[in-house]
């Protein structure tokens, strides 16, 4: 397995211009600005070791994409420290221009930060000459993924940049995904940031990152994982959901990671503290201690975090060994004859989406929807939507000359309709919807599961509508969807989607298809009959902790086990 590229080689005309192209933009979430607040990047720097108690002159500091200069003041600041007590005579020039590498695409942050550097350091005492030379060995305008660093670094720290593959120019990332393995199914730029960082950590440096902690559980983060568990130790983990981090709002809160090129060994692991010096300060001390204070519990140590690319679990031990046995006992969900999937997702809702006894179409060509208003109370009470059906029930689309209301109806909207994306790839199927409508899904029984909740919402629709695109579905061939309702309103399915998925502001889970499918659940035949019918009462009684209960005595959970579940059921 390699780590990615030491020294790129140059870049074509072509690439060079869709660099340049990000480097000129004036929109800072185009190139995936987020600035992070003092006190978190002094928490950050002490985690990663990079702290005054070390030689920091006779060390090197990389930093890939440094913005107005969030980390890079406080870097220079601890450095310049270091160096005038260490060498109070020293010559800066000479001994402290190997010390920082920083990297910055975008052309007019660049010049600004640059500029402020050189102030900086003639406030600190440096001539002019010394602290123009300084800043221009320290600080290169470039493409991070793509400029040439020579030698290896003991510290890399940042806030990588978040920038979704649709904002990325095509050519850029096909040379992305030439250059970097873990350029993986939609993964966001920050995932190459982490794996160039590390390919140039030396023996036993240490990389302190603050960003998304989507890639610790999400599909696209497999081989970065896989690439931390072969060679590298993940030492810290802070979790930063719910707290002002940055200096602007972002859906999808951060964690903070600190990894090391070292043998792998156990995790240290906070969630979630409050951002003010003293109590940052004072978790960082606890992180890094050389031995674990037992009656603290704000850290904890888990072992064997990293596997593979798996998901990181990252909860309590008790929880992660439940989880754990669990997985060694049962079949996963869709191994025991359920089938998980996603509604339909037109395009065009306005133009798809209606009254459904309004849609002027054949009476074939609508199927009845339902949507997430539809179920908030927990119960479907339909709306009357309906949703346009293009296709054919043996495949393909229909033939409009055989469905003249359909014909007129699409027409009239043909402007709207035939300018998506997936109709300008394919005109030829320019009134299709993006999913395939099978309506014979309506017509079976189905629990109906929103995306983004505080706790399960699982609702049973007994075989009238199509969902949404913004609804998960579980259908089953062998359980009765009652009982399974009850497992799924559990304790134990809410541990299971904590553990795997990537949590929301406000604490909110995605209850995503690829986190369902992970719920470990035992075959219906091996369920006895007075617990099934416990379990589908509870269900339809909506009453969470009844479903415990039940679902409890199906997994034989032990006392511990509950307690590790709150104790709900008990």
């Amino acid at each position: 397995m390699t780590l990615g590229l030491l020294n790129p080689t140059c870049t074509s005309r072509k690439v060079q211009a869709a660099i340049d192209h990000l480097a000129l933009s004036a929109e800072s979430n185009s190139r995936g600005a987020v600035f992070t607040r003092r006190e978190v990047v002094d928490f950050v720097l002490d985690l990663a070791g990079y702290t005054e108690d070390q030689p920091l002159h006779e060390k090197r500091l990389l930093e890939p994409s440094f913005g107005g200069g969030d980390f890079l003041f406080p870097v220079i600041e601890r450095l310049l420290n270091v160096w005038r007590r260490a060498r109070p005579n020293g010559a800066a020039l000479d001994e402290l221009g190997n010390a920082i590498r920083a990297v910055e695409l975008h052309h007019d942050t660049f010049r600004s930060t640059h500029a402020a550097v050189v102030a900086l350091l003639k406030r600190e005492g440096i001539a002019a000459n010394a602290a123009t030379a300084l800043a221009s060995l320290w600080l290169s305008q470039g493409d991070f993924l793509l400029t040439p660093l020579e030698g290896e670094f003991d510290f890399v720290a940042g806030n990588p940049p978040y920038v979704r593959q649709e904002l990325i120019p095509a050519l850029l990332l096909t040379e992305y995904r030439s250059r970097y393995q873990t350029m993986y199914d939609r993964a966001d730029i920050y995932i190459p940031f982490i794996e160039r960082s590390l390919s140039v950590l030396s023996d036993g440096g240490t990389l302190g990152f603050i960003c998304a902690d989507r890639w610790m559980k999400n599909r696209y983060g497999g081989p970065l994982r896989s690439l931390v568990a072969e060679r590298f130790h993940l030492k810290i983990y802070v979790d930063m959901v719910d707290t002002p981090a940055f200096h602007s709002d972002v859906s999808a809160y951060p964690a903070i990671t600190v990894i090391s090129r070292e043998a792998p060994g156990t995790t240290r692991i906070a969630h979630r503290p409050a951002i003010d010096r003293a109590t940052l300060t004072t978790l960082a001390d606890l992180l890094c201690a050389q031995t674990l204070p037992k009656e603290i519990g704000q850290v904890r140590e888990l072992a064997k975090v990293t596997n593979g690319a798996e998901p990181w679990l990252l909860e309590s031990s008790d929880q992660t060994a439940l989880i754990r046995r669990l997985e060694s006992c049962f079949p996963l969900l869709e191994d025991v004859g359920c089938k998980v999937g996603i509604g339909v997702a037109t395009g065009a809702d306005k133009e798809f989406i209606g009254d459904f006894d309004a849609l002027d179409v054949e009476p074939e060509r609508k199927v009845p929807l339902v949507t997430t208003k539809d179920i908030m109370s927990g119960e479907v009470k339909w709306r009357g939507q309906g949703v346009i059906n293009p296709f054919a029930d043996l495949g393909g689309l229909v033939d409009l000359d055989e469905y003249p209301r359909l014909r007129r109806y699409l027409e009239a909207r043909r402007e709207v309709i035939g300018a998506r994306h997936c109709a300008q790839k394919a005109p030829a199927n320019w009134y299709r919807t993006i999913d395939r409508i099978t309506p014979a899904l309506a017509q079976r029984p189905k629990l109906l599961i929103p995306d983004i909740k505080g706790e399960a919402h699982i609702v049973f629709e007994d075989g009238r509508l199509y969902p949404h695109h913004n609804l998960y579905y579980v259908t089953s061939e062998d359980w009765d969807l009652r009982a399974l309702q009850a497992l799924l309103l559990s304790a134990v399915t809410r541990l299971f989607i904590a553990t795997y998925s990537t949590k929301m502001r406000g604490g909110f889970l995605r209850f995503q298809a690829q986190y369902l499918r992970r719920i470990r659940i035992p075959r219906w035949a091996d369920v006895p009959e007075p617990l099934r019918r416990e379990l589908a009462e509870a269900a339809i009684k909506r009453d969470v902790q009844t479903c415990n209960r039940a679902v409890f005595k199906l997994y034989s959970l032990t006392h511990e086990e509950r307690s590790a579940l709150g104790g709900d059921g008990e």
